[in-house]
């Protein structure tokens, strides 16, 4: 039987091609094309294909396999971005910072499981046992049913557990992962991949869930081919600044449960503890609202999260203004300047804008247009919004203002936490807003003519 042929691979960027060559086409590194030979694609054998495997019709709920039930821990807000527990056969990517907590999450997270009644190992790339060990009892985990090991050799890794057989199987980091059939260095972009593909087959053929921490590269994605997020279930961001101490597990891809949920923890001296209200943390630090600050009430996955808009506008002594960002879409920023101008007659033209989330909170909705323009126009007209106000909706390129969804999840949020008045667009469904002053508005035109008295 013939060979299949061979191809090549850039181990820095994981470019395929047909035949090798001394520099890679894509990222233009010397040296780094290695030669990997497929499986032969010949005839079934025994104990693969149609003789071992069956299929079953998607309509025939009685010949079903019944899942295995999720396990949750103690750990709510684990829980939630996981969709609701842990799903056992699942593979799990947890992304972060170099010192964001990523180790001490998962650790507080094995010694959940572990009370749970699951059996856990715990496999540590860059730390030895007794420095896991002393961390563990650092956070009051030092009684915890986890068994530790450090290894960097993925065979022995492998082995280890199948002879284990845990029920979830945490990998820290899949960066420092080393299989010995791979000639690259750990790392690389070969041996990230050929590490993540072992341990995903693994828990799919043994029902084992799989926890592997990822390092980040200095854009903010996870280091390594864009291929491991597609062989996984489901992706989590650890993020936080580190001059707040909270932190924010969000979810960005899960095959079991809602994509872009979040989990807020707070990093204390005895490890992260969960914070079941995010809103209050958020705007713990507000006090008497100042022009420039507006309360966004927005929603994070499936849950409503309020947040503070803070804007700074003042005139620039530089040729071209600058428009600075923190947390939010700088082009979305670019555009609402355009539309305040072209449809309200506000120019910014001679002003430098600055735009930050306070708290160090990342939003990615349109639904907080509104409450940017009302920053905006609050820190330009140097005057302030009526206190105990929420602003939120969605602006479109003609001025006009479009309603968002969850309106009334958001309204409840805002009356939940002492807030008596919200602006919003015309046209979302409010429900019961009963005890909450709501002011509901078509355009931006009107918006800015009733609220400042402009345009």
């Amino acid at each position: 039987m013939a060979k299949s042929p061979a191809i090549f691979v850039c181990s820095a960027c994981g470019n395929t091609t047909s035949k090798w060559s001394g520099r890679c086409e894509a990222c233009g590194e010397w040296n780094t094309i290695q030669e990997e030979r497929p499986v032969s694609a010949g005839p079934p054998s025994k104990s693969l294909g149609a003789a071992k495997g069956r299929t079953v019709p998607l309509t025939d709920l009685a010949h079903a396999e019944t899942p295995p039930p999720r396990t949750s821990s103690a750990m709510a807000e684990l829980d939630r971005v996981l969709g609701g527990g842990l799903v056992p056969g699942s593979a799990i990517l947890v992304g972060g910072d170099p010192g964001i907590g990523k180790s001490t999450l998962l650790l507080q997270g094995a010694a959940a499981f572990a009370e749970a009644g699951l059996k856990v190992v715990y496999i540590s790339g860059e730390e030895a046992s007794a420095q896991v060990r002393m961390r563990a009892e650092r956070l009051g985990l030092g009684d915890a049913a986890v068994r530790l090991g450090a290894e960097t050799n993925l065979r022995d890794i492998l082995a280890t557990l199948e002879a284990e057989r845990p029920d979830l199987a945490i990998i820290d980091s899949i960066q420092t992962m080393w299989a010995d059939n791979v000639g690259s260095a750990p790392g690389s972009v070969t041996q990230v991949r050929a590490a993540a593909h072992e341990l995903t087959t693994l828990a799919k053929a043994r029902g084992a869930a799989v926890m592997m921490v990822g390092h980040v590269t200095k854009d903010g994605q996870i280091a390594g081919p864009r291929v491991v997020e597609h062989m996984v279930d489901t992706v989590l961001y650890f993020e936080g600044e580190r001059g707040h101490q909270f932190r924010i597990l969000r979810s960005v891809k899960n095959r079991f449960g809602p994509a872009d949920e979040i989990g807020v923890f707070e990093m204390t001296g005895a490890g992260l503890s969960e914070v079941t209200n995010p809103s209050a943390l958020f705007l713990s630090e507000r006090g008497t609202p100042a022009p420039g600050s507006v309360v966004f009430a927005g929603i994070e996955g499936t849950r409503p999260v309020l947040c503070e808009m803070q804007a700074l506008v003042a005139p620039t002594p530089h040729a071209q203004p600058r428009r600075t960002v923190v947390g939010w879409d700088g082009g979305r920023l670019a555009m609402i300047l355009a539309v305040l101008e072209a449809r309200c007659g506000i120019p910014f033209a001679g002003l430098d804008v600055y735009l930050n989330v306070a708290g160090g909170m990342k939003v990615t909705e349109p639904a907080a247009d509104l409450a940017v323009a009302a920053a905006l126009l609050s820190a330009r007209e140097d005057s302030g919004l009526p206190p105990e106000t929420v602003v939120f909706g969605e602006i479109s390129l003609s001025g006009a203002l479009r309603p968002v969804a969850q309106t009334e999840n958001r309204l409840k949020e805002a009356q939940k936490l002492g807030f008596t008045a919200a602006i919003a667009p015309r046209g979302g469904k409010a429900g019961d807003a009963s005890g909450l002053t709501l002011t509901q508005m078509g355009d931006l035109t009107s918006f800015v003519g009733e609220i400042f008295g402009a345009g």
